[in-house]
């Protein structure tokens, strides 16, 4: 089935981001200054039609949560997942602003705590950077461990948020 996502490629500070969406919200935020193709590692089967009115209001809250005028979201979202990913995205969401937790710790809230490596591969399929806050997401010994978008995007968005506290 063919999902039609409209898009924008955004610049926020010295980045360029493809933001996306459907009718329904938002459905995707890429890493700074990748090609529109990472939206296909995500949505294999969409029509990409290119509307700002559409992306406007997604990328004001992006915008101004990278200016440090906003701590939280405010906006629909459509992205699905496994039942698995979700309980995590759903587990990450609930970690607060300028907080940390780790893949253990989002393992046990879920009732899995020996899926670590999972919730892992989880949040590494998240759709949507900075509204579902896998940034936040340390390993057991608080290293940055892994992001989508880079490590050095990870610090930056950790130290835009321990600023803003």
């Amino acid at each position: 089935m063919t999902k039609t996502i409209y898009y924008e490629i955004k610049q926020i500070h010295n980045h360029k981001y493809v933001i996306a969406a459907t009718a329904k919200g938002l459905a995707f935020v890429g890493s700074p200054d990748k090609e529109i193709s990472e939206i296909y590692s995500f949505y294999q089967h969409s029509k990409l039609i290119e509307d700002d009115k559409v992306i406007a209001p997604y990328y004001r809250q992006l915008k101004e949560f990278m200016d440090h005028k906003r701590t939280s979201f405010e906006l629909s979202t459509d992205v699905s997942g496994t039942d698995f990913q979700e309980q995590v995205w759903h587990a990450v969401q609930d970690v607060p602003y300028g907080s940390t937790s780790n893949y253990s710790e989002i393992a046990s809230t879920i009732g899995r705590p020996k899926a670590v490596r999972a919730v892992g591969t989880a949040i590494g399929r998240n759709p949507i950077l900075m509204v579902i806050p896998c940034h936040r997401i340390l390993t057991k010994d608080n290293k940055l461990g892994g992001f989508r978008a880079g490590l050095e995007m990870k610090k930056e968005l950790l130290e835009l948020e321990s600023s803003n506290k």
